[in-house]
């Protein structure tokens, strides 16, 4: 089995607040510590009313000082929505207080809708400029140079570890010529795993952070001490996939008997294949069919994300799959 760790997207449960979700993320945080689990990482999100972590780096520090060794970082920012110094600045605050135990994965997707786009007063053309920015923050985390007029304060000299994420070869071939880690977004965008992962391992040139190809691949999983206790709580995800593709997405709903009688047949095919690496049942056949994709695709890292509604059988989740 590959290194594991975990995406928490703070989810807000059905009839929760955001309070409520950020503090499940540190309990959730606190218990993975004493799993094992190698990282935990939380995303950027906009606009998204069943998800708390928008201000990211927010509540990065929050899990962090709540913790004692895991590995706490983004997965990720989504860098063309800010100026490269400032999440320097962001970030080195971050290793300053809790050095050694952070990272920092860069997407460029922007994390929400066109109207919060324009709030966030983005430039749309921001994107473009993507590969610019990372070598831009990669800058302000090197020693500084004696004539070097910005600096981030804290940030500069700090090398924070600076990772690529991607759902396309964009940001695996952006990786591969940087010679940065790559994370794939298979949880939710599957379609361009092996072909992504294949382009990297193939044009990775080695950098002073990376001296080889390293590649980790989200995935959902639910586990549980029986196959349809399982499958019940994975409801919940089809549900919550589900209103994404109907574009009335919410907070995470409970989960129900039967999904069918929820979603329409071409409902269930968008959203099985935005899921299409799940893997849901008991804890030695999510072990099984885990090992044998990350065989399959050359994965390093497996960063397991987990939308159950119930708080005890989310914990309860990832703790089967550590054992």
């Amino acid at each position: 089995m590959p290194a594991l760790s975990i995406l928490d997207l703070a989810f807000i449960p059905a009839g929760a607040t955001p309070a409520i979700a950020l503090q499940r993320s540190l309990d959730l945080a606190q218990h993975a510590e004493r799993w094992g689990y190698r990282r935990f990482w939380l995303a950027e999100h906009h606009n998204m009313v069943g998800i708390a972590s928008a201000a990211t780096a927010v509540a990065i520090g929050h899990v962090a000082a709540g913790t004692q060794t895991i590995r706490v970082g983004a997965g990720g920012v989504m860098l063309p929505n800010h100026a490269p110094l400032v999440i320097a600045e962001q970030f080195g605050t971050l290793e300053s207080l809790f050095p050694g135990r952070i990272d920092l994965g860069l997407g460029r997707a922007p994390g929400t809708d066109q109207p919060t786009l324009r709030a966030l007063r983005r430039d749309f053309n921001a994107a473009d400029t993507f590969p610019q920015d990372v070598l831009e923050l990669q800058h302000y985390f090197a020693p500084p140079e004696p004539d070097q007029k910005i600096r981030a304060v804290p940030g500069a000299g700090l090398q924070v570890p600076l990772w690529i994420l991607g759902s396309s070869l964009f940001g695996a071939r952006l990786a591969a010529m940087l010679g940065l880690p790559y994370a794939f977004a298979s949880h939710f965008a599957p379609a361009a795993l092996a072909d992504a992962v294949r382009l990297y391992q193939a044009e990775f040139q080695p950098s002073q952070q990376l001296d080889k190809p390293y590649v980790m691949a989200g995935v959902n999983v639910v586990a549980a001490e029986s196959e349809a206790e399982a499958r019940r709580h994975f409801t919940s995800i089809q549900q919550q996939f589900t209103n994404l593709v109907r574009g009335t997405p919410g907070q995470l709903p409970p989960p129900i008997d039967d999904v069918d009688d929820y979603w329409t047949p071409e409902e269930e095919l968008r959203a099985a294949a935005m899921l299409s690496c799940s893997f849901v049942g008991t804890p030695d056949k999510v072990r099984e069919q885990l090992e044998r994709f990350a065989g399959q695709h050359a994965i390093d890292e497996l960063i397991v994300a987990s939308a159950i509604y119930d708080h005890a059988a989310r914990l309860r989740s990832y703790e089967l799959l550590t054992q």
